[in-house]
């Protein structure tokens, strides 16, 4: 296990007033041949952990501030990471394949939860990062909570239109001058992501039958304009599961209301959370 050893450039855009107990830890682990940068914050704190899975183009550091203000408003230790082709972990070698959220969850995650942590965490993933939180938990990986912000369990048409319409931009627009502040090779990052969901054999990609394995209390969160998926994402998932989850609709929020519209999002995640002690 190597300490990271972060330079100012890297973080200049994402510095947190939060305090902690202690400091937050930076390091790289090696999971599968792959080195991955790990964050632990507030990680003298008591109750399950909060382990933190972001969306397909984000990292440790894109998750701002609403890592540290759920870590922080509900007293649990938290653990961030940025998954293999993303932020500061190991860039792709290679182009995703359509299980590569099912690998995430069934291989990485578990590795990632024994290495770090001595009991069931309480997932929060967004887009991506909720989909392979919703694999892992339906796969019988014990977990105490789900938190799933703009969860995809299936493709849906405005999805891919979104995602073609960011894909024919990319080349000509600021996006990759912006992702090369939060990525070791951002063009890299983004066609592994934008290339996976819009080939031909992701179409029938479709993860909702992992709700019927869920056993455990679950929180999903969308907001009403999201590009990417639809309220029917949020249903699919309710409508397998054994248990009723809960719901927060954001209003005017797109694919990430935890940035948008933190007063909402982050009282209503803690507020779960603190049912779950």
């Amino acid at each position: 296990m190597e300490q990271f050893q972060p330079t100012e450039n890297h973080f200049e855009a994402a510095s947190s007033p939060h305090p902690y107990p202690m400091p937050p830890i930076e390091e790289f682990v090696d999971i599968a041949g792959k080195r991955l940068h790990v964050r632990r914050l507030g990680s003298d704190l008591p109750g399950p952990p909060l382990v933190f899975l972001h969306e397909g183009l984000g990292s440790v550091e894109l998750w701002r501030d609403f890592a540290e203000d759920v870590v922080t408003g509900s007293g649990h230790t938290g653990l961030v990471y940025s998954r293999y082709g993303n932020g500061w972990s190991s860039p792709l070698t290679e182009p995703r394949k359509p299980d590569y959220m099912h690998v995430e969850a069934v291989e990485t995650l578990p590795s990632i939860v024994e290495r770090h942590i001595d009991e069931p965490p309480i997932l929060i993933g967004h887009s991506d990062g909720a989909s392979i939180a919703l694999i892992h938990a339906g796969s019988g990986h014990p977990v105490k909570g789900l938190v799933l912000i703009a969860p995809h369990v299936f493709v849906e048409p405005a999805g891919i239109a979104s995602i073609s319409s960011l894909s024919d931009e990319f080349p000509i627009s600021e996006m990759p001058e912006k992702m090369a502040k939060y990525h070791v090779e951002p063009k890299t990052t983004f066609r592994g992501w934008a290339d996976i969901w819009l080939s031909n054999e992701f179409r029938a990609w479709d993860i909702s039958d992992f709700a019927a394995g869920l056993r455990c209390p679950t929180l999903l969160i969308q907001g009403d304009a999201d590009e990417y998926g639809t309220v029917d994402q949020l249903d699919a998932i309710d409508t397998r599961m054994a248990t009723t989850a809960e719901r927060l609709m954001v209003p005017d929020a797109e694919h990430s209301p935890h940035l948008s519209h933190p007063e909402l999002v982050v009282p209503a995640v803690i507020d779960f959370i603190s049912r779950l002690d």
